[in-house]
């Protein structure tokens, strides 16, 4: 009789519960990030500053989209070459540069929980699988980290591989450059809106 692995167990039940408090967590971030934007009206210096972070994390997640084919190959060129989990970290990049036009510790701190509590069973079964159906991806793993990229690109007997612009098109990820339009919008727009709506004579 087999023996169930831990490990295995440990994961699913992880994912499960991530899935089950995603959209709430998700409805507690954005309600949050409309309190703290009511509260004070955004800083200037912040929301420029936050593009340090934003733009190169859409880049990256532009460039990353440009490169992977989920699950038909193991996708080691590119930004792969530099952290095996481009997406994620560009998604990272992407949130922190908001918490930081913000100036929100609050938003800062539930996004983070949200991230560890979401991504890293996402991030664990994905491995998985990969280990399971491409016997390239232990020593992939040897060579580049999980997350906080290397330098220099890892050699790889793939050569140095293109970006295909057809494949961000497929992914979809302009809708990640989008949101973000729409988020700085608000930033921008909102709280006037929503005070003079208040403040309207009636």
């Amino acid at each position: 009789m087999t023996q169930p692995d831990p490990q295995r167990d440990w994961i699913a039940r992880w994912q499960q519960a991530a899935r089950r408090i995603r959209v709430p967590l998700g409805f507690l971030t954005a309600a949050l990030y409309l309190f703290e934007l009511w509260r004070r009206a955004p800083h200037p210096a912040a929301v420029a500053w936050s593009l340090a972070l934003v733009l190169p994390g859409l880049w990256l997640r532009a460039y990353a989209a440009g490169y992977v084919k989920k699950n038909r190959e193991l996708t080691v060129t590119g930004p792969y070459a530099h952290t095996r989990n481009p997406l994620y970290l560009g998604s990272m990049l992407i949130a922190a540069g908001f918490a930081l036009a913000l100036l929100s510790w609050p938003v800062a701190l539930v996004l983070a929980v949200g991230f560890g509590v979401i991504y890293v069973p996402v991030i664990a079964s994905e491995e998985r699988f990969l280990r399971a159906t491409f016997p390239e991806f232990e020593p992939y793993c040897r060579a580049v980290p999980r997350l906080i990229p290397r330098l220099t690109p890892a050699r790889s007997q793939a050569g140095a591989g293109s970006f295909s612009l057809s494949l961000y098109l497929r992914h979809r990820e302009y809708n990640a450059g989008i949101g973000a339009a729409l988020l700085y919008l608000s930033l921008l727009l909102l709280r006037p809106v929503l005070s003079a709506l208040v403040n309207a004579p009636r």
